[in-house]
């Protein structure tokens, strides 16, 4: 006896093909759910990360003007 490839069977192995792509190309499945941050919360976390170089400028200023 046969048995027929119904649309829930379809769905269910794209979407398993479609994880195990995504994984291979970024390493890690990517979470499309997640409620995106606004622009205005404050996060200090975050700015600090930018200012990784901002020490090392000022030294160099003071070490040039003598």
């Amino acid at each position: 006896m046969k048995r027929k490839i119904t649309q829930d069977d379809y769905i269910k192995a794209n979407r398993k093909a479609s994880r195990e792509a995504e994984i291979e190309a970024y390493g890690h499945p990517i979470c499309y759910k997640r409620v995106h941050q606004s622009k205005k919360v404050y996060n200090r976390k975050k700015m600090k990360a930018g200012d990784k170089g901002l020490p090392y400028f000022f030294i160099r200023l003071l070490s040039v003007r003598p």
